[in-house]
């Protein structure tokens, strides 16, 4: 074969390797998505809730997972009023799975996190209301006292006067 033959050959390989699309790596894909979440986790929050609207609309328009992942992930990061852990969890549901590599082990993780924050959450509401029954208990018993001292204080003061 001539040079020339190589040098067209080479040129017509790169031609279609150019042409060819490469996907992103799972890497590339779940780094660009926590990029994403934390920059959005770190606006205002107007540019917040325009992140979660975008989100929302591209899930609408294609459920794939790395779109419920998305959705998911701002669902999860970003700060009340427009966290969701519910919601967060329904969509992790599907694509966690700890033994897919990427977003399915990504998902899994999401997933525990929101989870464990859902029971912690819970666990704290457990303790109010329990703090708050002792509380009650306590000011029945003060109350109660306090009835028992004024009686004693009634007692003697009419021990102190004298009958008339």
């Amino acid at each position: 074969m001539q040079p020339r033959s190589w040098v067209a050959a080479l040129l017509v390989a790169l031609a279609a390797c150019a042409a060819l699309e490469i996907p992103p790596s799972p890497f590339q894909t779940l780094d660009a998505l926590m990029r994403e979440a934390l920059e959005s986790a770190r606006s205002p929050g107007p540019q917040q809730k325009a992140s979660l609207q975008r989100a929302e609309q591209a899930f609408a328009r294609e459920p794939s997972a790395l779109n419920r992942l998305r959705l998911a992930l701002l669902l999860a990061t970003l700060a009340p009023p427009l966290r969701d852990d519910t919601r967060a969890a329904e969509l992790l549901e599907p694509i966690a799975d700890p033994n897919t590599p990427g977003v399915g082990r990504f998902a899994a993780l999401l997933a525990a996190q929101v989870s464990e924050r859902a029971r912690m959450a819970r666990e704290r509401e457990r303790s109010d209301r329990e703090r708050d029954k002792r509380e009650e208990a306590l000011r029945q018993q003060l109350d109660a006292l306090r009835a028992i001292e004024r009686g004693i204080q009634e007692r003697e003061e009419k021990l102190r006067r004298p009958e008339k």
